[in-house]
């Protein structure tokens, strides 16, 4: 069953993803995604061991829609992955006024895209925006 942080203020944007995308439940996404071998909470784990749960939905949700929208290249994927992350955003947070999950899966599909060219840049521009976050 699936549980995560601050779960009872995050469940009516992630209950309209559900039901606009035709699925049943976040157990039913995780579930798709395992049928198809994508675990993705060995993924997001893999990647950052002590993400919280709710990446996990979170990115559980996006992979089922895109293999519910059935996406043939990672750059399509990655946009419906973000509407996954953009629906474990709080409602009324800083991260949903930005729409940071949508945010996230453009970017992802912008740097998989095969006419991106400059992919190094774009590594180093994130990494200068995270270093400049931290100092504050």
């Amino acid at each position: 069953m699936a549980n995560f942080e601050n779960k009872e203020r995050r469940m009516p944007k992630i209950k309209a993803c559900l039901e606009k995308y035709g699925i049943d439940s976040l157990d039913s996404a995780n579930e798709l995604c395992l049928s198809k071998n994508i675990d993705c909470e060995k993924i997001v784990k893999g990647v950052q061991p002590i993400a919280f749960d709710n990446a996990v939905w979170a990115y559980a949700l996006g992979t089922a829609v895109a293999l519910k929208k059935n996406c043939k290249t990672a750059s399509e994927a990655a946009k419906f992955i973000g509407v996954g992350l953009e629906a474990f955003c709080i409602p009324g947070s800083v991260a949903e006024e930005r729409h940071v999950g949508l945010g996230h899966g453009n970017l992802g599909a912008m740097l998989l895209d095969d006419s991106t060219k400059c992919f190094c840049f774009w590594q180093v521009m994130n990494l200068s925006l995270l270093l400049k976050a931290q100092s504050g």
